[in-house]
């Protein structure tokens, strides 16, 4: 462990209380900034995440001649260029951590009239592009990758593309939101045809901007040629950064909290029926639609949870919350099953592999599968766990200490920051007992 490392130290017991606002919607911040540079106007957005990820997304916009005012506090002022306007940016685009910047910017790129390299992090670019690649590639765009098909990626400019029916061979909102953008540019119409539902902010988004999207079931279409127009944008606050807090109101005693202003996107809430289906106590208050979002403030408090086999229609709709939900299984009576979830395995990391070996330096009897994990509930340990760098990694090991015999040292914590800055303050402001500090 390097010397700036972050580690997070939790001590054990304690309760959350209180009302409390998380970090704004990252898939949303995301698309926000893109959308608005390629709109005609002014675009103003309030709420947005200033997360190293969303940060990456803006200064890639930046960087190919759009002027985008703040963030301050949370709001930007994004002055559109319109759908031709972006230059060619004087080196490569550095997207840090950030697997959605790449996988969009692929899509929206090979629109453009130049040529665009696009590299990142360490885990970044070990992360697989040939999902987005490949079927950019049968619309004409030429985007290049390693041998391997992972990052830095050459996307080409000047390629006259082709509108295609693409039916996805896995559920992924980031490959169809690629597509989708690379349809912007395209002759005719671009179909993408998803397995499974996925969150579907880009389409959402696009409507918001006035560009029309048609939408069937699980094929959302565009046609190539329209126009966007500037609008006002208010975040939500993330579904997946709140899932900590709930997740962490649902296991210890005495809990509850009030979790404000929270983004319910239908495509996103399976954390929620999940939590519901193993006895978790959530409510839904003062439910309400800002910018084409649901949103709704959310109550929890702490239950009794059982082990249950979690239903596969569930599984899209909460991939990015399955670190927090392992461990209120872990915290839960009896087993939980998890299938049909091989996509954490090529997630900022191993989820799967990384989440098992924490559960079992905690005690926990966690056994990983190919596509999931069998978890038996039980008592925890207090332990040293690796989050592998991998923030929600992080943050729900910090969580596990609410329900843990003893202290949680967590390592390699910085990467917190890029999707939930302030995250040790918030918690620890609602009854978490965490400090932070640099590993020797």
């Amino acid at each position: 462990m390097s010397g700036s490392d972050l580690v997070f130290k939790v001590s054990p017991g304690g309760c959350l209380k209180g009302e409390i606002r998380v970090a704004g919607d990252k898939s949303i911040s995301h698309r926000s900034i893109m959308l608005g540079s390629l709109a005609n106007g002014v675009t103003e957005i309030s709420g947005f995440l200033e997360g190293e990820d969303s940060l990456a997304t803006l200064n890639a916009f930046r960087a190919m001649g759009v002027k985008i005012d703040g963030p301050d506090n949370g709001n930007v002022t994004v002055h559109g260029v319109g759908l031709h306007g972006l230059k060619a940016p004087h080196g490569v685009l550095d997207l840090g951590n950030s697997g959605t910047s790449m996988r969009l910017l692929s899509g929206l790129l090979s629109g453009q009239a130049f040529d665009v390299e696009m590299s990142g992090d360490g885990s970044l670019n070990s992360r697989p592009m040939k999902r987005v690649s490949v079927p950019l590639g049968s619309m004409g765009a030429i985007v290049e990758g390693t041998e391997a098909g992972t990052p830095p990626l050459k996307v080409k400019g000047g390629q006259a593309l082709k509108g295609i029916r693409y039916k996805m061979p896995m559920a992924s909102a980031q490959v169809k939101s690629s597509l989708l953008l690379a349809g912007l540019y395209a002759e005719g119409e671009t179909c993408v045809i998803e397995p499974a539902p996925t969150r579907d902010h880009t389409e959402r988004m696009l409507q918001g901007f006035g560009y029309e999207v048609r939408v069937d079931g699980r094929t959302a279409c565009l046609s190539g040629g329209g126009e966007l127009q500037a609008t006002c944008i208010d975040v939500p606050a993330d579904i997946s950064s709140a899932t900590f807090f709930m997740v962490g109101a649902a296991i210890a005693a005495d809990s509850d909290v009030l979790l404000l202003h929270v983004g319910i996107n239908p495509t996103r809430i399976g954390v929620i029926n999940i939590l519901r289906l193993m006895g978790g106590d959530i409510e839904l208050q003062n439910e309400r639609v800002v910018g084409g979002e649901p949103v709704a403030d959310i109550r929890v408090r702490s239950s009794q949870l059982r082990g249950i086999q979690i239903p596969e229609e569930q599984v899209p709709l909460a991939i990015d919350e399955f670190p927090a939900l392992f461990i209120a299984a872990a915290c839960a009576e009896g087993d939980t099953v998890l299938t049909g979830a091989e996509e954490l395995r090529v997630k900022e990391t191993d989820r799967i592999q990384v989440m098992a070996d924490g559960l079992k330096a905690l005690g926990v009897d966690a056994e990983p599968t190919a596509d999931g994990m069998v978890i038996r509930g039980g008592e925890m340990s207090g332990g040293s766990v690796d989050s592998g760098g991998d923030h929600r990694i992080a943050m729900s090991f910090a969580m596990a200490a609410l329900r843990a015999t003893g202290e949680v040292k967590i390592a390699d914590c910085a990467n917190v920051n890029t999707s939930f800055p302030g995250f040790v303050a918030l918690a620890r402001g609602a009854g978490l007992q965490i400090g932070s500090q640099n590993g020797e």
